[in-house]
């Protein structure tokens, strides 16, 4: 699952996605390098997809980041690449990731649902939510 990232390429899928950690880009791109696992899709070489898990490799994985280029989006790229992170994390107590606007829908579709009465809460340097 692990490719070769260019951090120019990465920014780009990330800006076109509107999300602000692509301000961040040596940290961005530390973070993706980092994670448990890391998934990618690329179409005649050009990175449309990414995606990572953050996991303490027993129990538990959190997915923060799925993200497919908009030219590319409801074309079954995200739900490869999330299928792939599902099937390495098969049989983990807990599958979590926080969704909001329209992936709400495309996570409930993968077998995601809310988390009991839990209450989403963070503290956030961006401003894309």
């Amino acid at each position: 699952m692990q490719d070769t990232l260019e951090q120019s390429e990465v920014i780009a899928l990330y800006r076109a996605n509107e999300w602000s950690s692509a301000e961040k880009p040596e940290q961005l791109l530390a973070a993706l390098r980092n994670s448990h696992s890391l998934v990618t899709a690329r179409l005649n070489g050009h990175l449309i997809g990414i995606g990572n898990a953050i996991s303490d490799g027993h129990l538990v994985v959190y997915f923060p980041h799925m993200l497919v280029h908009p030219n590319h989006q409801r074309q079954g790229v995200g739900k490869q690449m999330m299928q792939a992170m599902q099937e390495k994390y098969t049989g983990f107590h807990q599958q979590m990731l926080t969704a909001d606007g329209n992936a709400i829908d495309f996570y409930k579709s993968l077998g995601f649902s809310r988390a009991g009465k839990t209450e989403p809460m963070w503290i956030y340097a961006g401003s894309d939510h």
